[in-house]
C-alpha cells in the first residue's frame, strides 16, 4: 500500500503543557488507521497538527504529492442559521450564469444525505436538527471532498447504533477505494471492527502500535498502562426518601406524561433512541425549557416551571448533553468555570470571595484529576474528557441534592469514565441522587437501579437494571405507544 501521509517527530506545547512528544505516525492508501488514547493523550492535537490548524515546535508532516486531507472535528464546524445544503456545500456552492443554482445544490444535498443514511429536507435550517444529525451533515459534507486521507475525530460520539453501523460501512467503502482514513474513537468495538492498525497514544507519546484483532484487554492496558477489571463500577445502596419526582410532564408536541422519581441513594437510568424526547425532558425538568403541564419537585419541594435558578437553589443540577454549548464558557479559564454554580453563594455585598473560589477549585481539579497547566488555562484548550470533568466538577461544587447527567462520559476515554462513574457512587453514597441519560445501554445498564425506557416523547416502561438485557431495553424503546 502507498503511503499516503508520514508525521515524524511531532513535538507541540501550549502554555508550558508538553501535548505532543515526538510523535511518529503515517497513513497508506485503503486503510484505517485508528489514533487510540485516553482524553488529553494527544490524539486531537495530532489531529490539527497533521491537518496544518497547529504547526509543530519540531517534527515534519509530508503529504504525498496530489493528496488532499479532510478532517471530520470532534467540535462541529457548521453554521446553526444556514439550511442543511447550504452547510453541505459551504464556501464551494454549485453555480450558474455566477449565480448559486440553489436547484442543483438541493438535488446534490439529497445525493449527499442519502449516502449516509439522513432523511432531512436539504432546505431545514441546521439549527433544527438533533446534534446526531448536525453530525450526519457534518460527515457527508467531508466525504464530497474527494480527500485521498480523510480523518475522523470522534465522529460516532453522538450517533445511534444504526448511525454508527452506517458510518463504518462508509468508511469501508472508501477504504476499498484507496483511501486513507484516520478514526479517532472511545468506543472500542468499533475499533475491532474496522481497524486495520491502532497507534496508541499515552501522555502526548505514542507506546505501541497494536494490530488488526488486538484484544480489548491489549487496548485498554496500553491506554492507560494498566488493566481495567471492572467497567461499570456501581456501588448500589438502600434507596431513601423520593428526591426528585417529575409528574406528568408535557410539552406538547414533544414529550407527554412523563413521570420518573429518584429516591436518595439512587442512580435512575433513563434509556431510548436519539428523538425519544430524553433530554428535552431533563431540560424542561431544570427550567431550561418550557413544559405545558405537569410538575417537578426537589426533595418535596415544588419548583416553578422556567426557572432555572429556583431549580439550582432547590438542589437541582443538570450537567447538559452539548457541554461546549450549553456547560462551559469556553474562553473563561478552568477556575472560573469551576466557580460558575456557586459564584452567587460566594458574593457578599456584591463582592466575590475570589480567594476561597481558587481554593475551591484547584481542589476539585485536584480531586478530578483535570489535565491543566493550571487554573488559569482556557477550557477550550483542555481535552473533551477533561473539560467534562470540569462541567461536572462545578456542580459537585454545589452539592446539588439531585444531578442529572446528560450523556455524561460521550467523548470520553475508558479511563476517565470509571473516574466519573465513581464520582456518581461517592455522590449516592452521600445520598444524593443521580439521574442518567444516556444513549450507550452498557453503560445505562452497568450504572444504574432502575432503568426507565422513553419512545416517541413518552415513557415506555421501567425494568431493573441487575439481569436486564439491552434487547430487552431495545424492545421498548423501539414499541410503538398509543396516544
Amino acid at each position: 500500500m502507498a503511503e499516503l501521509l508520514r508525521a515524524t517527530g511531532v513535538t507541540k506545547r501550549f502554555t508550558g503543557a508538553l501535548a505532543l512528544d515526538g510523535v511518529d505516525f503515517d497513513v497508506r492508501s485503503g486503510e484505517v488507521h485508528v489514533l487510540l488514547g485516553e482524553n488529553g493523550a494527544g490524539k486531537s492535537t495530532l489531529v490539527k497538527v497533521l491537518a496544518g490548524v497547529h504547526r509543530p515546535d519540531s517534527g515534519e508532516v509530508v503529504l504525498a504529492d496530489g493528496v488532499r486531507l479532510a478532517v471530520i472535528y470532534q467540535e462541529l464546524t457548521l453554521v446553526p442559521e444556514l439550511s442543511v445544503a447550504e452547510n453541505l456545500f459551504l464556501g464551494r456552492p454549485p453555480r450558474r450564469f455566477g449565480v448559486v443554482d440553489q436547484a442543483r445544490m438541493r438535488r446534490d444535498a439529497v445525493a449527499l444525505l442519502d449516502r449516509v443514511g439522513l432523511a432531512v429536507d436539504p432546505r431545514t435550517k441546521l439549527k433544527h436538527l438533533g446534534i446526531a444529525q448536525q453530525q450526519m451533515v457534518e460527515i457527508a459534507r467531508a466525504l464530497d471532498q474527494d480527500a485521498g486521507v480523510l480523518v475522523l475525530d470522534e465522529p460516532t460520539a453522538v450517533l445511534t447504533d444504526t448511525e454508527t453501523d452506517r458510518l463504518l460501512e462508509i468508511m469501508a467503502e472508501l477504504r476499498d477505494q484507496g483511501v486513507g482514513l484516520v478514526f479517532i474513537t472511545h468506543h472500542l468495538d468499533e475499533i475491532r471492527r474496522i481497524a486495520d492498525r491502532s497507534t496508541v497514544l499515552r501522555d502526548g507519546r505514542s507506546v505501541g502500535v497494536l494490530p488488526r484483532g488486538a484484544s480489548v484487554e491489549e487496548m485498554i492496558e496500553l491506554m492507560v498502562g494498566r488493566s481495567i477489571s471492572e467497567q461499570y463500577p456501581r456501588h448500589r445502596q438502600d434507596p431513601g426518601e423520593v428526591l426528585l419526582k417529575i409528574d406528568g410532564l408535557t410539552r406538547n408536541g414533544v414529550f407527554q406524561d412523563v413521570s420518573i422519581e429518584v429516591r436518595a441513594g439512587e442512580v435512575v437510568g433513563v434509556a431510548g433512541l436519539v428523538g425519544a424526547g430524553r433530554t428535552e425532558v431533563v431540560r424542561a425538568a431544570f427550567g431550561a425549557d418550557r413544559y405545558d403541564s405537569g410538575h417537578v419537585e426537589v426533595g418535596g419541594k415544588r419548583l416553578a416551571g422556567g426557572d432555572v435558578q429556583a431549580a439550582v437553589r432547590a438542589g437541582l443540577g443538570l450537567v447538559p448533553e452539548d457541554r461546549k454549548g450549553q456547560g462551559l464558557v469556553l474562553t473563561s479559564s478552568v477556575g472560573e468555570n469551576l466557580g460558575l454554580v456557586t459564584l452567587g453563594s460566594a458574593t457578599r455585598f456584591g463582592v466575590v470571595d475570589r480567594g476561597g473560589q481558587r481554593e475551591k477549585a484547584a481542589g476539585m481539579a485536584s480531586a478530578l484529576r483535570v489535565k491543566t497547566s493550571g487554573l488559569g488555562q482556557e477550557v477550550r484548550e483542555l481535552s473533551g474528557g477533561n473539560q467534562q470533568k470540569v462541567v461536572i466538577g462545578k456542580w459537585l461544587l454545589a452539592d446539588p441534592k439531585v444531578l442529572v447527567l446528560d450523556e455524561p462520559t460521550r467523548g470520553v476515554d475508558v479511563g476517565a469514565k470509571v473516574e466519573i462513574y465513581e464520582l456518581v457512587n461517592r455522590m449516592t453514597a452521600a445520598g444524593r441522587a443521580v439521574l442518567l441519560v444516556s444513549s450507550d445501554l452498557p453503560e445505562v445498564i452497568g450504572m444504574s437501579d432502575r432503568i426507565v425506557v422513553m419512545a416517541h416523547g413518552r415513557v415506555a416502561g421501567e425494568l431493573p437494571a441487575v439481569g436486564t438485557t439491552q434487547d430487552q431495553v431495545m424492545a421498548l424503546a423501539v414499541q410503538e405507544i398509543p396516544a
